[in-house]
């Protein structure tokens, strides 16, 4: 863990950095006791408040267990790093994330996940089934992309960003799943809804069961009741206290 500690960092960059690193860490950490980080091979990133043309991702080959504030990398747009940050990043996490962030100037966090229930859905033809309350939120601003391969190719990128749209919702084909956010906490939620309804979508398929589905007018009003019942907050109500369940756990993310 000592490794993933750079007390210089702390002193060199912006309070306002310094908070968003130790949201992104510890949404890194979160991610771990989900148990959604597939190893090293996901990814979450967090654009640099104020530009448009920095971000933050996680140092490859860090478990995310381990991730701390201090050792995120700052990259820009061209995948270049712009820190004196020891560690490398993932050439596919940079693909995918550089072309959100290019793209949408509203987002302040991508986070992407390889999870086994994610996945599942994924490869279904059907995609995610309205078929609980979770899902109508994510039905509602949810796109599809289909799989290329492993997302190295610059020429890929236009395509994700047509597809993602307007979004905040992406499934990814055979590959897993996407969410963005404003800030850290709205993809984190999210994220946590997207999982959560393709693991109910698998459990209920697995009953070998016909399977009752919501209406699709209950859908289109999706976003007005999330509006309603988070007061357009959304991750904000809930972040205050995943925080405080990590320090109760382990406090050194924000190290």
């Amino acid at each position: 863990m000592s490794t993933m500690i750079r007390p210089d960092v702390r002193d060199r960059v912006s309070p306002e950095e310094w908070q968003l690193r130790v949201d992104l860490a510890a949404c890194y950490r979160l991610i771990a006791l989900h148990g959604w980080s597939d190893l090293v091979f996901t990814h979450i990133s967090a654009k640099l408040p104020g530009d448009d043309e920095r971000f933050l991702i996680n140092p490859y080959g860090a478990l995310f267990e381990e991730i701390t504030a201090s050792s995120l990398v700052t990259v820009n747009l061209a995948g270049e790093k712009v820190d004196d940050s020891p560690f490398p990043i993932n050439p596919a996490g940079f693909t995918i994330h550089s072309a959100i962030h290019a793209a949408r100037h509203d987002v302040g966090c991508v986070l992407h996940v390889h999870t086994v229930n994610g996945i599942a859905v994924s490869a279904q033809k059907n995609g995610l089934m309205p078929i609980s309350q979770q899902s109508i939120f994510v039905l509602s601003s949810l796109g599809y992309h289909g799989y290329e391969g492993v997302a190295l190719r610059d020429d890929e990128k236009p395509r994700l960003v047509q597809h993602l749209g307007g979004n905040t919702f992406l499934m990814l084909r055979n590959h897993g799943l996407l969410t963005v956010g404003a800030g850290i906490p709205d993809a984190f939620l999210a994220m946590y809804l997207f999982e959560t309804c393709c693991a109910i979508q698998i459990r209920a398929q697995s009953g070998g069961g016909e399977l009752v589905q919501v209406h699709p007018q209950i859908v289109a009003t999706a976003q007005q009741q999330a509006a309603q019942v988070t007061k357009n907050l959304g991750g904000q109500l809930v972040w205050p206290g995943l925080l405080r369940k990590l320090d109760r756990i382990d406090a050194s993310f924000r190290e």
